[in-house]
């Protein structure tokens, strides 16, 4: 029987790895093509060399130019997810201003010039995803940046569904994801946040990309879904 995404147009901005991967992965499964774009197009192409159901592209989200040029490359799209985020992590006095710029740019401005100008190609029945984060609901010193660019990306994520509606526009928003961005903690630090975070949130573990992508899958197939937060925290805000 035919899924709801067989023969579909899927469009994952985002990186040969992590969420992405697992996204683009899941959309592949589902019987979608998948194009994956991002700044390093040689690296995608690389990462998906064996898979005929994906073909790569080139997008900068920082660059306005790279976004119309794609809209013209690929046409009309049926699904959008823009997984791209820059961190700018740190206390107040700590932050850099070009850090927390590149932030919003990636996360906020680049998803919303996506929508400026993909929203046209978009077919009908359609869903643009983009990504939130726990910091948005979950505050903490240490992340003031990354939570008010989280929380400007749900309020982008509202603010398109209804000026682009009838297509879907949602935003997925991930807890602590085992992807390998906590790597560079080191083995035994990672290890050990880990183990904090799965004896105090109350889903009692760390959340795994393929979670993410099951969140996102959903947003692109429930048609009765638009201008939502799903939050794929285990709970995180609560403790």
């Amino acid at each position: 029987m035919a899924t709801p995404l067989q023969d579909r147009t899927v469009l994952v901005i985002g990186r040969g790895g992590g969420i992405a991967r697992a996204v683009t992965t899941a959309a592949r499964d589902a019987g979608a093509q998948v194009i994956a774009a991002g700044r390093d197009q040689e690296a995608l192409a690389k990462a998906y060399a064996d898979d005929p159901g994906v073909r790569t592209e080139y997008v900068d989200l920082t660059d306005e130019a790279t976004i119309a040029a794609l809209g013209e490359r690929i046409g009309s799209v049926d699904h959008i997810v823009s997984t791209a985020s820059a961190r700018a992590r740190g206390k107040l006095a700590d932050l850099d201003r070009d850090k927390v710029r590149l932030s919003f740019d990636t996360k906020v401005i680049g998803p919303l010039m996506l929508a400026k100008h993909l929203a046209v190609r978009i077919t009908e029945g359609g869903s643009f995803t983009l990504f939130s984060g726990v910091a948005a609901a979950k505050i903490a010193v240490g992340t003031l940046a990354v939570a008010i660019t989280n929380g400007a990306a749900d309020v982008l994520a509202r603010s398109l569904a209804l000026e682009l509606a009838p297509i879907r526009v949602n935003a997925v928003s991930p807890g602590v994801i085992d992807t390998g961005a906590w790597d560079a903690l080191g083995d035994a630090a990672k290890a050990d946040y880990f183990e904090d975070m799965s004896t105090r949130n109350p889903a009692r573990r760390i959340g795994t990309t393929d979670d993410i992508a099951a969140a996102v899958l959903f947003a692109m197939t429930n048609t009765f879904l638009t201008g939502t937060t799903l939050r794929i925290d285990g709970g995180e805000p609560l403790i």
